[in-house]
């Protein structure tokens, strides 16, 4: 096993951090939130909605309920990749549930994505 460099040749005052459960978040307290999550016993898919949750409240502006959403996760031994973005299937819609012909819309609950 290689050790690792502990020299830096760039002028930041950054150094690496190593753990076993980490949240990255642009607020404190959505990296507060998601950690907490992690050690109730959440996995990391339960930190990820823990932090965006509370990013929707201190940062409204930057995140919020009605966004998209991309995530990598391995999960039962394989890597799965989600691309949550644009609006949701036409025929994946409980508003649309009672509906001889479902549709999609930009500007209902039905988008997962708001324009």
């Amino acid at each position: 096993m290689t050790r690792f460099n502990w020299q830096n040749p760039y002028p930041s005052t950054r150094s690496p951090v190593f753990a076993r459960n980490l949240v990255s978040t642009s607020h404190p307290l959505a990296a507060q939130a998601g950690l907490r999550m992690l050690w109730q016993g959440g996995n990391a898919v339960d930190a990820a909605l823990a932090a965006a949750a509370v990013l929707t409240v201190v940062e409204p502006v930057s995140c919020g309920l009605g966004g998209d959403a991309f995530a990598l996760v391995w999960a039962g031994g394989k890597l799965h990749g989600l691309n949550a973005s644009g609006v949701a299937p036409a025929l994946w819609n409980a508003l649309n549930a009672n509906m001889a012909k479902p549709t999609v819309s930009l500007i209902n609950p039905s988008a997962a994505g708001t324009p």
